[in-house]
């Protein structure tokens, strides 16, 4: 494509490129299929020159209903893959909100978890200190009735 690039002074793209090459390959191979077994002369498919020349014309004119379609083309397909990004990208917004509230909802039951198990642990120190209290008391009683 830098040849037509050069030739012409404009931007051709690769797509654009390979779609006028594929185009006039399929049109000589058309029209000269039979013929090119009996070329002995280098310059047998001079005729071809000019649809070579209208050809390169109705690619490089942005004019042109072809162009047009090839450009309106190329545009749906960047229109198709950008809405397809969109969505994967909302897609994964969605997730990393409903990952978000489990991150969330984890953290807040840790802290319950914690918050309720120095409870239980403060309470059963008490019972150990109330255990102890009680049989101290008990043997103190034992043994001031009992012993005395």
């Amino acid at each position: 494509s830098s040849g037509i690039n050069a030739e012409y002074g404009g931007s051709f793209s690769k797509k654009l490129a390979f779609n006028y090459l594929a185009e006039l390959s399929h049109e000589f191979l058309e029209n000269y299929t039979s013929q090119i077994d009996q070329a002995h002369r280098p310059y047998m498919f001079i005729e071809f020159e000019t649809r070579i020349g209208k050809l390169m014309r109705m690619y490089t004119d942005s004019r042109s209903p072809k162009q047009l379609n090839k450009i309106n083309n190329e545009l749906a397909d960047v229109q198709r893959i950008m809405v397809q990004n969109i969505e994967d990208v909302i897609q994964r917004g969605e997730q990393l909100s409903v990952l978000d509230t489990k991150a969330n909802n984890l953290s807040m039951m840790s802290q319950q978890y914690k918050k309720e198990s120095h409870q239980l642990n403060f309470n059963a120190q008490q019972w150990k200190y109330v255990a102890c209290g009680v049989g101290f008391v008990l043997l103190f009683l034992f043994l001031r009735y009992w012993v005395l």
